[in-house]
């Protein structure tokens, strides 16, 4: 990994080619294959115990939910088995948003899937009563105030917004350094990281790819901005157990534990 400062088309350019590129590993194997047959079953989801516990807690019946940084559209469908109605998924890697087609088929569902960059929707979107926003998509954006001036701008009056995601603190490790548990990073950084390695959650190497920038974000930096946006935070909660790849569970469990993930409820005025 190397630290550039491209803008913030560069950056969204890049980072949507990068995607592009890693789709193909998502959409084929055992591993598809069992999420295209769950995706078919009654009840599908894929949130764990936590999430699903936060969703259990809100009254999503009959809600239209649209989820900001969709991937292949599974967290989205999902949200059917909760009440809501996955009315659209949003990100803008077209490769990914054609296995979410093939899911949302599966799963006799149709939303709308968008592609687009965050920073550049279609003016017809309109509004949605819940948004939903999961692991990694904050640390792709270069510019986070303004981000979420555009999801508070897909929000009806009275819509809630869960976000679900691995904690800032956790960003400052590297479970491959040498000293894993020793900080890598500076909390307060700046400048992204960008990275080649092509992306993938099957714990194997599938060797370069494109450029891609990675931006880290403080806690105060999320909630101020959540705030700065119009949004009521309602709750606040960190956890200690992690919703990334396995690999970071080395740091779970631990006496001395950190802060892994943390899930953030909010909801714009009525």
């Amino acid at each position: 990994m190397t630290t550039e400062t491209p803008n913030l088309s560069e950056a969204t350019d890049a980072n949507k080619a990068a995607w592009n590129a890693s789709a193909h590993l998502h959409g084929t194997g055992a591993g598809w294959e069992a999420l295209l047959q769950a995706a078919s079953e009654s009840g599908f989801s894929t949130f764990d115990a936590c999430l699903t516990e936060t969703l259990s807690a809100l009254d999503l019946n009959g809600k239209r939910a649209v989820q900001v940084g969709c991937n292949n559209g599974r967290e989205l469908l999902s949200l059917a088995s909760f009440g809501a109605v996955p009315a659209a998924g949003i990100d803008q890697s077209g490769a990914f948003l054609d296995q979410a087609r093939v899911l949302a088929e599966a799963a006799q569902i149709a939303p709308d899937w968008i592609e687009a960059n965050i920073y550049d929707l279609p003016s017809d979107i309109g509004t949605f009563d819940f948004v939903l926003i999961t692991i990694g998509v904050l640390n792709w954006m270069p510019d986070l105030p303004r981000f979420f001036e555009i999801v508070a701008g897909l929000m009806a009056p009275g819509a809630q917004l869960v976000i679900y995601e691995t904690h800032p603190v956790l960003e400052m490790f590297d479970y491959e350094a040498e000293t894993p548990f020793e900080p890598s990073f500076n909390y307060f950084q700046t400048a992204p990281l960008s990275a080649t390695e092509t992306f993938s959650y099957d714990g194997v190497d599938h060797g370069e790819g494109a450029v891609s920038y990675w931006y880290f974000h403080t806690m105060g930096e999320i909630v101020t901005s959540c705030v700065q946006a119009g949004l009521k935070i309602m709750r606040l909660t960190e956890h200690g157990h992690s919703n990334r790849e396995p690999e970071y569970d080395i740091y779970a469990g631990r006496a001395a534990q950190l802060p892994m993930s943390y899930t953030l409820l909010a909801s714009r005025d009525g």
